[in-house]
This record gives structure tokens, C-alpha cells and sequence, in this order.
């Protein structure tokens, strides 16, 4: 049986926070460099206050500065965002309510290339989710 979502959520690997062994994905070869893990990810996201998001920019930024890095890994976060926000999407699926999972939804926009990788009904959640709490479809300098 394939391993669900939330399993993922719950076994993932600890975070790290290393060098950047090369220049890639817009960061610099020495760059200290935080790798999240998606437990990182979900608890972070879990202390967004209601009606308020956050850009992806700006998530990574505050994830790094919390972690005394410089960086957080695209990359590893796009993978982990997928993991919370799947994890999520299961847990309403079985009952839970909004307040009950990790808000990705205030980080999760239409401009955000991870929120396309969802499946359609993960999709419409995550955007009747923002316009209950008043936020925009996308962001503001994505219009």
C-alpha cells in the first residue's frame, strides 16, 4: 500500500542546516543553508494568524532567519509544501475541520507553482479556504 500524505508528514527526515555545496537555484555556493523537513514546514505555517499570508519569498526568508541561515532550500520546500498540503487535504478528507490542519492555504496561492501540483477538489479547498479568511487568489504583485 502506498505511504499517504500524512505518513509523510509524520516520517519525514529532520531538518538540516548546512552549506550550499554549489550555486543553484538562485543561492550561492557557501551560503548557510536551511533544509526543511515537512514536520518544520507544517509547524511554522500552523503559527501564520488567521486572514494573514504569506508569500513563498517570505516564508523561506523567516524559515531561515528562525534557523540562523541565510537560505531555505527551494527546492526541499516546494517538495515539503506539497507534503503539508496534502497531509492537510487528507485530514479534512477524513473530518477534520480548517482549524484542526495546518493553514497552507495562507501560503499556498494561485501563483504558486505547488498548489497546481494538487489534485483538482485539494485545489478548490485550498482556494475557498483563502476567500474565507479574506485572502487574494493571488498575489498582489502577480496581478
Amino acid at each position: 500500500m502506498p505511504t499517504s500524505w500524512t505518513d509523510k508528514l509524520r516520517n519525514g527526515r529532520p531538518h538540516q542546516v548546512k552549506r550550499v555545496p554549489i550555486d543553484i537555484a538562485g543561492m550561492k555556493a557557501g551560503q548557510v543553508m536551511l533544509v526543511p523537513s515537512p514536520q518544520l514546514v507544517d509547524g511554522f505555517i500552523r503559527r501564520l494568524p488567521k486572514g494573514r499570508g504569506m508569500a513563498l519569498p517570505e516564508l523561506r526568508l523567516a524559515m531561515a532567519r528562525r534557523h540562523r541561515a541565510e537560505v531555505t532550500c527551494p527546492i526541499t520546500m516546494g517538495f515539503q509544501l506539497r507534503i503539508v498540503a496534502e497531509a492537510a487535504w487528507e485530514m479534512h478528507n477524513a473530518g477534520a475541520k480548517p482549524a484542526d490542519l495546518a493553514p497552507v492555504w495562507r501560503v499556498l496561492d494561485d501563483a504558486s507553482p505547488t498548489l497546481k501540483k494538487l489534485s483538482r477538489p485539494a485545489i478548490a479547498f485550498m482556494r475557498e479556504c483563502r476567500r474565507r479568511e479574506g485572502l487574494p487568489a493571488r498575489p498582489p504583485d502577480a496581478l
